[in-house]
C-alpha cells in the first residue's frame, strides 16, 4: 500500500510540474525535473509485488517485471544526474547531459539483452535479485543496474552536497541541494545493500533479509528526500511569497481601519474570502474603493502642508510622502463622514495610479499606525474651524 500511497503523491507533484511545462516545453531544467518526477513515481508502481504479480502474468513471461523495474531505475538515476547537470550549468550542460542519457540507454539495453539471455522460469516477486543472484547473465544484469545506481546517486550527491556548500547558492536553493544530496546518499544504501546480499550469495550465504527488509527502507527514505529536494526551492518560493503577503495584509491593517466607516456605510467591500492566500488583494480591493470615494474630501494644501514638514524633518522623499497622504486620508475620512467638502484647496486628482500601489499603501498604513506622525497642519486646522463656523 505505501507503494501505491508514494505514487499518487509523485503523481499529484508531477501534475503540478507538467502545468508548468506546458508553458516552458524548452526549459531542459523543467524537462529533467518532470522525467524525475514521473520515474520515481514509476519505481514505487513497478516496485509492489501486487503490480510485479500482474506484469508477469498479463504478459506470460515469468519476472519480466524485474527488468522493466531495474530499467527504470536506472533511468531515475540517470535524471538524477542530469537535474542537477541542468540546474548547475544551464543549457551550457546539454553535452555533459547528453553523455550521461547515452550511457545509461546502453546500460537499459544491456539489462534487457542480459535478461533475455538469462533463464528466470521461477517467478520472484520479492527476493529476485538474492535468487539469481548466481544464475549466469542474470547475476550480471543485477550487477550492472545496481552498480549504474551506486555511480549516479554517488555523484548526484557529491556534486548537490559541493555546490550547496561552495558559497555561490543560499536560502531555499542550498537547503534544497543538502536536502538532495542527503536523498542521493540514502538511495546509495538500497544498491549497497543488495550488492552485499548478492556477494554474499556467491559465497554461499544467505543475507536475503538486507535485499527484501533493509533496501527498501533505504530506496523509500532516499527517494522521499530526493523529490524533496527538488521541490523543495519551488515550494519555498510560494512560501516566501505567501509569507510576504500575509505581512503585507497585516501591515495594511491601519489605513483599512482609517476607512472602515466608509467602506461598511457605502457597502464598499466584499464578505472577505475564506482563503487566506486571496486575503491581500481583498484588502487592497477595499482599500482602492475606499480611496476612490474619498477623492472629493481631499485637501491639496493639507498634503503639500505635511509633506513640506516631514521632507524638512526626515529628508526622505517616500516617508515625506507617505505620511502627507495618510495625513490628508485621515482628514478627508472625517469629512465624508460629516458630509461636507474638503477645506481649502480640493485634491481630486492628489492619487496618482501609482498610489494605489502595494508598496505606498503599506508605507500610508505605517504612517497612520505611527504616533503622533499623522497629524493635521496649522493652516489645515484654522480652514476647517473656519468651515465649521
Amino acid at each position: 500500500m505505501i507503494n501505491y500511497i508514494s505514487c499518487g503523491v509523485l503523481w499529484l507533484g508531477l501534475a503540478l510540474k507538467l502545468r508548468d511545462l506546458v508553458g516552458h516545453r524548452g526549459d531542459p531544467f523543467l524537462r529533467a525535473i518532470t522525467a524525475l518526477l514521473a520515474l520515481a513515481s514509476l519505481c514505487w508502481l513497478l516496485g509492489s509485488p501486487p503490480t510485479v504479480g500482474a506484469i508477469n502474468r498479463t504478459t506470460g513471461i515469468a519476472n519480466l517485471a524485474a527488468p522493466l523495474t531495474y530499467a527504470v531505475i536506472t533511468a531515475y538515476s540517470a535524471a538524477c544526474l542530469v537535474l542537477v547537470v541542468y540546474w548547475r550549468d544551464g543549457r551550457r550542460g546539454r553535452a555533459t547531459a547528453r553523455r550521461w542519457i547515452i550511457s545509461y540507454a546502453v546500460v537499459i539495453a544491456a539489462i534487457g539483452l542480459l535478461f533475455a539471455l538469462g533463464d528466470t522460469r521461477t517467478e520472484r516477486r520479492v527476493d529476485f535479485d538474492t535468487y539469481y543472484a548466481t544464475t549466469p547473465y542474470v547475476s550480471e544484469m543485477i550487477v550492472l543496474y545496481l552498480v549504474a545506481h551506486l555511480t549516479a546517486v554517488t555523484v548526484t550527491g557529491l556534486w548537490s552536497v559541493r555546490w550547496a556548500m561552495g558559497g555561490t547558492v543560499h536560502g531555499w536553493v542550498r537547503a534544497s541541494l543538502l536536502t538532495l544530496g542527503l536523498g542521493t546518499v540514502l538511495s546509495a544504501g538500497y544498491s549497497l545493500s543488495r550488492l552485499v546480499a548478492a556477494v554474499a550469495r556467491w559465497c554461499g550465504e544467505d543475507w536475503t533479509v538486507l535485499a527484501t527488509k533493509l533496501s527498501p527502507g533505504f530506496a523509500g527514505a532516499g527517494a522521499f528526500l530526493t523529490v524533496a529536494g527538488v521541490l523543495l526551492p519551488f515550494i519555498g518560493h510560494h512560501v516566501t511569497r505567501w509569507r510576504h503577503e500575509l505581512r503585507a495584509y497585516t501591515q495594511l491593517a491601519p489605513l483599512e481601519r482609517q476607512l472602515e466607516e466608509l467602506l461598511k456605510r457605502r457597502t464598499l467591500r466584499l464578505r472577505r474570502p475564506l482563503s487566506p492566500l486571496v486575503w491581500l488583494p481583498w484588502r487592497q480591493s477595499s482599500i482602492h474603493n475606499g480611496l476612490n470615494a474619498l477623492q472629493v474630501h481631499l485637501n491639496q494644501d493639507l498634503y503639500e502642508q505635511t509633506y513640506a514638514r516631514e521632507r524638512q524633518r526626515t529628508d526622505d522623499r517616500q516617508q515625506a510622502e507617505a505620511t502627507a497622504l495618510a495625513a490628508t486620508i485621515a482628514a478627508a475620512a472625517v469629512s465624508e463622514r460629516a458630509g461636507r467638502p474638503a477645506p481649502g484647496t480640493e485634491g481630486h486628482g492628489l492619487l496618482e495610479p501609482r498610489h494605489l500601489e502595494l508598496a505606498v499603501l503599506v508605507r500610508i498604513a505605517g504612517a497612520l499606525n505611527a504616533p503622533g506622525r499623522v497629524v493635521p497642519a496649522p493652516a489645515h486646522t484654522d480652514a476647517a474651524a473656519g468651515s465649521t463656523a
